[in-house]
């Protein structure tokens, strides 16, 4: 056993201690002391070896300070002396001089500190051999490690050691209790023994691997960038809560399971949540998770489950039931439908729509997490033409195309299954690219939402862009004169693309009221950006105002708010589908707030700014766009972007009137000298 051998390697140094203390420095007695258990320490000790660190039953390997290494061996004698690190067979005897260089640059270099303790790397026969190709542990080879300063076990990899003294930091063990005799056995890091890091956020405890944030390496992926993400898609799902209860919702790639458990944790019985995953390693440690957060694991027979009890108040008793399920996201969405599902896996989602389309409930919602961000935002347009079979270009506007591109492919995907969609939500941040979209069932719904594919319209030149209309020539289509003014073909077609709004107001300002409910201060600003932008004003009293506190329709489900609960509270619909002259009403509703939507993509004020001009402040600029007539309002995509409906002609106009030169102080000197003469 290592623990046995690290055992006896720390008995025979305090043993050659004793020795050298009681003897007057007696060499000889203590050299023959060390050859006896030469086979089990491969050079632990010489017979003038003293030892450096003050607790004398820590391994050799710990040391406060690179000196520490250095006595071990007395590098000022004479001859070939051994590393202390390290068996005869890997480094053999040798100077002083490469001595000393091989223990700064192999073992101190490479240590992992601990409470002011450096734990250097250990080559000694420790542990286990580590079988070879053939599978013959004799033949194997032995696998360079790090002591645990605190419970002595011996771990290969240094990002595991780092993760081992966090989980000792977690549960409040600091001090070093090392101890020779320990009969704790650590077994070699696997995907199921392997030191977890406990994580928290909003209020649910996850374990994580050590090699989490590789996804390559690791099933159990997790990525802390995506916060603002998980965030939104809480919220979005609690918006579809408070609409029917309870709600059957799917997190289709669980990974840790951090998303499902917030669902399960936060909103109880109001959603019966099912995370399923493709890897047992996954599986694995989402029942693991579910146990550290009080919540109680379903079987996986997808049976009717019984209704669920509200007894968080009793110790001890599982706060709410998840359903793990060990399958292909794909099988699951046949199978089973749902209310509300997220598709977040690594990379691209175009895989998984069809399948998510075929079994969503009436008016449920799916929400599309998009990660391919080479693609996404035109690095790798051949990539993007294979997977979401539209040509697009680098623009200053490639974040909002990128949600648009989206969201085209998610409405073919909806068609294909006689689903038209709603959106309510697109953001488009650094690491991803998030969709939220409501389903609406009928071919009428499914041809409604085809005809908002358009082609788009860029000019190379000058970046003005607007949407291709049935029966237009290209050049004639762009307000702009640089098909005219320049030689050669300046305009190109991008798409097709998603050409209707990508906000939903009303389901925003729900959104925000989520937020607030559950203390998630993050993503407060981005969902006001957001109302500000589907509203495209600058005026804030639209967040909070008389506006919010009025019935607003979505699909035929009338919100209730504070301004008229009880009329709404009889219009409250349970996701049961609508009849035919609800449905028209719903119908001639959207009809009637098109000419509402925001305006299709931005102006970045840095890309058109005049040179040797200094532009006005931004807000000082939306201030003056309003007041020439134009909607206008910041966007999430671009801080310095700008949304209006205002021509590129029309905003560099503005923004040339307002403009200051920059030599302004010239002519003042000027007049100055004049003035004296």
């Amino acid at each position: 056993m290592a623990e046995l051998k690290e055992a006896d390697a720390a008995q025979l140094h305090q043993e050659d201690v004793d020795i050298k203390r009681a003897d007057g420095g007696d060499a000889s007695s203590a050299g023959d002391k060390a050859a006896d258990q030469a086979e089990k320490t491969e050079g632990a000790a010489d017979s003038d070896a003293k030892p450096s660190t003050t607790t004398s039953d820590r391994h050799i390997s710990i040391q406060t300070k690179l000196e520490g290494l250095e006595v071990l061996v007395d590098l000022n004698g004479a001859g070939r002396k051994s590393c202390p690190l390290c068996p005869e067979e890997k480094f053999k005897a040798c100077y002083s001089h490469k001595l000393r260089r091989h223990l700064q640059n192999l073992h101190w270099k490479v240590y992992v500190e601990f409470e002011g303790q450096m734990m250097c790397i250990c080559h000694l026969p420790c542990r286990n051999l580590k079988p070879s190709l053939s599978g013959d542990q004799a033949s194997g080879r032995h696998v360079a490690h790090y002591h645990c300063v605190v419970c002595s076990v011996t771990i290969a990899r240094k990002t595991d050691m780092i993760s081992h003294l966090k989980r000792h930091v977690n549960k409040g063990e600091t001090e070093a209790s090392y101890s020779g005799s320990s009969d704790v056995q650590y077994e070699e890091p696997a995907p199921s023994g392997q030191p977890y890091e406990i994580m928290k956020e909003l209020g649910t405890n996850v374990q994580l691997l050590p090699n989490h944030t590789t996804p390559q390496k690791s099933d159990t992926y997790f990525n802390r960038k995506m916060k603002t993400n998980r965030q939104l898609v809480f919220c979005s799902l609690a918006v579809l809560a408070e609409e029917r209860s309870p709600i059957e919702c799917l997190d289709a790639f669980g990974a840790t399971g951090i998303m499902g458990l917030q669902w399960a944790k936060h909103l109880r019985s109001a959603v019966k949540v099912t995370i399923t995953d493709i890897s047992d390693t996954c599986v694995k440690m989402i029942k693991e998770n579910c146990e550290l957060n009080n919540i109680r694991v379903d079987g996986g027979s997808r049976g009717p489950r019984g209704p669920e009890v509200a007894t968080s108040e009793v110790e001890g008793t599982p706060i709410a039931t998840v359903e793990v399920v060990k399958m292909d996201a794909n099988v699951t969405m046949h199978l089973w439908p749902f209310d509300y599902i997220h598709l977040d896996p690594f990379g691209t989602a175009v895989n998984y729509l069809d399948a998510a389309f075929r079994n969503i409930r009436n008016l449920g919602i799916i929400s599309v997490t998009s990660t391919d961000t080479s693609s996404l935002y035109s690095k790798s347009p051949n990539v993007t033409l294979r997977h979401y079979g539209c040509h697009i270009i680098r623009t200053e506007y490639y974040k909002e195309l990128a949600a648009r591109m989206v969201v085209d492919t998610v409405s073919r995907a909806a068609a294909r299954c006689n689903k038209g969609i709603e959106v309510l939500l697109a953001v488009a941040l650094e690491h991803f690219v998030l969709v939220v979209v409501r389903v609406l069932r009928g071919p009428t719904q499914a041809d409604e939402s085809t005809k908002k594919l358009r082609k788009l319209v860029h000019c190379q030149w000058c970046e003005e862009r607007v949407f291709l209309k049935k029966g237009n020539m290209v050049d004639e289509t762009l307000p702009c004169n640089c098909h005219g003014s320049m030689p050669g073909k300046t305009a190109v077609q991008l798409g097709p693309l998603w050409s209707g709004p990508l906000f939903n107001t009303g389901f925003l300002r729900r959104m925000l009221s989520a937020a607030v409910k559950h203390s998630m201060d993050d993503i407060q600003p981005l969902v006001k950006t957001l109302i500000c932008e589907s509203d495209c004003t600058t005026l804030k009293s639209l967040v909070h105002g008389s506006s919010a506190l009025s019935n607003q329709v979505e699909c035929g489900v009338v919100i209730k708010t504070l301004k008229s609960g009880e009329e709404s509270g009889q219009a409250e619909q349970s996701g049961k589908r609508k009849s035919g002259e609800e449905s028209g009403n719903v119908l001639k509703r959207m009809k009637c707030e098109a000419s509402l939507d925001h305006p299709p993509f931005y102006y970045s004020i840095h890309r058109h700014s005049i040179r040797g001009m200094n532009m006005p402040k931004l807000n000082k600029f939306l201030q003056y766009l309003t007041e020439a007539g134009f909607r206008v309002s910041r966007t999430h995509f671009d801080p310095t972007g700008v949304r209006t409906d205002a021509t590129l002609e029309q905003f560099k106009s503005v923004l040339t009137k307002y403009s200051v030169p920059t030599n302004t102080s010239v002519p003042q000197t000027s007049v100055s000298m004049d003035k004296t003469l």
